[in-house]
């Protein structure tokens, strides 16, 4: 019943769908010279052969599946992979790192029009899908040509699970889709397996597996040198509210550390300017690195706002603050930053990474802040405690390496997959 008026509303929205779509648009939000790829259209040809369509919505998504990827590439060279994110920065990445014979197309909206053109031309062979983006036309579209479906590193977060049960027909309808769900732990799985889904494990969570994030050695060595031997640390995958904060706690280090430098990482990178703006009224010297204009004495702040540079970034400091944990509720993946030999710190609200917070948190990795006042002077004191940080960076490290075979568990788990017909 959910489902059918879904896609009535989505059929009778196609105008606003597509008014929405020419918004983001001019906003910067979407692709210009790719943007019927939204639309269903190829912007490439099929390859021949077998071919796996993989879903990962953005970038934390697709940099996950990267690995394994790479693994199938290798291991089942027979398969061509086409990779959908849905983001410009997504998309940018994954045209820099996808291996040969694996490509990037954008992923259509979820209107029945656009799925169609899609699925006629690619007609994948076995769809993975990640996480916890569940486009329902999309996937019950798939179920109804029996391609079989595999979520991979399934993920439900407390606020979706409340969602979810006002609409228990339609996430039973979507979850019974998939012929495996592999959820990234057990608390998922129960709660993939109370919403609907009728086949469900846990085997360990991708993001576990993820390679360390790189670096422009040329960038690195130029931006070391123009920081030399300030006092620094980095506020991560920053969204609106964040950037006020960390601009208070410089004017208040400030006073005792003068030469105090703090780095900021947008989520978005669009919202460079933006930032800057907030932050100048605020009385701060910004550096915009889109601007190309270098760090100088007088910078106070410096705003990342380029495109797949948080490995150069954190690679500069040994203090970062996760973004979206005081401000809002979501967080973002601090394994990222835990690779790299960083001290962690973040608010209450990682819903989004409940289980690696967990595991950080029991294992003396990581210290968890509560308000604006604690981070301050969480900060003052790691910058004048070498020995601190690089505690907390060793121990969130090993917490890392803790899910080592979790890529080839998944890997087992989808070979009957990937032989099936062969």
């Amino acid at each position: 019943m959910m489902m059918s008026i879904y896609r009535t509303m989505t059929r009778l929205g196609t105008p606003l769908i597509r008014f929405y779509l020419s918004t983001r648009l001019k906003m910067g939000k979407e692709c210009r010279l790719r943007f019927t790829e939204r639309l269903g259209e190829a912007s490439i040809a099929r390859p021949e052969g077998l071919l796996a369509w993989v879903h990962a919505a953005s970038v934390g998504e697709s940099l996950s599946m990267l690995p394994l990827i790479e693994r199938l590439r290798v291991e089942h060279s027979e398969w061509k992979i086409l990779v959908t994110t849905g983001t410009i920065t997504s998309a940018t990445i994954m045209s820099e790192r996808l291996p040969d014979g694996a490509f990037h197309q954008f992923i259509p909206v979820d209107q029945v029009e656009y799925i169609h053109k899609f699925f006629n031309h690619w007609k994948p062979n076995l769809v993975l899908w990640t996480e916890s983006e569940f486009w329902p036309n999309l996937i019950c579209y798939t179920s109804a040509l029996n391609v079989p479906m595999v979520l991979l590193n399934g993920r439900i977060s407390n606020k979706s699970f409340k969602n979810w049960k006002f609409f228990p027909g339609l996430i039973k309808e979507i979850l019974s889709a998939f012929s495996l769900c592999l959820g990234q732990s057990d608390w998922d799985v129960l709660r993939l397996s109370m919403l609907g889904a009728t086949n469900s494990k846990s085997v360990g969570n991708l993001k576990f597996a993820t390679p360390p994030l790189t670096a422009n050695q040329k960038d690195l060595s130029e931006l070391s040198f123009l920081i030399g031997q300030r006092p620094r640390w980095l506020a991560s995958s920053t969204h609106k509210g964040d950037e006020e904060i960390v601009g208070r706690i410089h004017k208040n280090i400030k006073t005792t550390q003068p030469k105090i430098l703090s780095i900021i990482v947008p989520r978005h990178p669009i919202r460079g300017p933006e930032i800057a703006k907030t932050l100048e009224k605020m009385g701060l010297n910004v550096t915009l690195r889109s601007s190309n204009t270098p760090i100088n004495t007088n910078t106070d702040i410096y705003i990342a706002d380029t495109f797949g540079e948080l490995g150069l970034l954190y690679r500069l400091v040994q203090i970062v603050y996760i973004g979206k944990s005081l401000v809002s509720v979501g967080g973002q993946n601090p394994l990222e930053a835990a690779r790299l030999d960083c001290a962690i710190l973040f608010g209450p609200r990682m819903d989004n990474f409940l289980e690696i917070t967990k595991k950080l948190i029991k294992n003396n990795a990581c210290i968890e802040i509560y308000d604006e006042s604690e981070l301050l002077k969480t900060i003052k004191r790691l910058l004048e405690a070498p020995e601190e940080c690089n505690k907390l960076a060793k121990s969130a490290k090993q917490v890392t390496e803790e899910q080592s075979s979790v890529l080839d568990a998944v890997l087992h788990e989808l070979q009957p997959f990937l032989t099936r017909g062969l």
